[in-house]
């Protein structure tokens, strides 16, 4: 059922834009011109966080606050395995799908690190990523409690998900 709903909704689009007399090829492209703008726009900013996370692991950075705070963790209830996840997850995801790749290689895919790396990464965003491109397009530039929030929430996602996948 669900392999249709993508394009009932397209077709639906289309049925309504022709009832509303909308020329939609015209609209699609105006639409994509006005993107061109945004992409020009946030690149810096895109830029800028990918070469900060490469930093991060490539220096070994990641692997030793990881290393630092696994006792923490530990206490939370968070593997020491996923600690370079959880802390790398805000910044990247797609360094974070290459640690959950090495994850499920070390541990299996049915393990319990392995479970609960998939949650984590299904569950958290990218909050750097994300603040980042709000903020490129919006005038909001402080980000007082955006970001500490966005944390703590993502703590908060992956202790509970190493709790749900201990207890399934």
């Amino acid at each position: 059922m669900s392999i249709y709903l993508l394009p009932l909704f397209i077709l639906l689009t289309f049925l309504y834009a022709k009832h509303k007399k909308v020329n939609v090829y015209t609209s699609f492209i105006s639409g994509a011109k006005q993107s061109m703008g945004v992409v020009v726009s946030i690149f810096p900013y895109l830029v800028t966080i990918m070469i900060l996370v490469s930093f991060i692991k490539i220096s070994g950075l990641a692997s030793l606050m990881a290393r630092g705070v696994s006792p923490v963790f530990n206490i939370m209830g968070i593997p020491s395995e996923l600690a370079e996840l959880v802390l790398l997850k805000p910044f990247s995801g797609n360094g974070s799908l290459a640690i959950l790749n090495d994850l499920f290689s070390t541990y299996g895919v049915d393990s319990y690190i392995g479970r609960s790396a998939s949650v984590i990464v299904g569950s958290c965003d990218t909050i750097f990523y994300v603040t980042t491109l709000y903020t490129s397009k919006t005038s909001i530039k402080k980000l007082g409690y955006a970001i500490p929030v966005g944390l703590i929430a993502t703590l908060g996602g992956a202790i509970i998900s190493c709790l749900v996948c201990r207890i399934i």
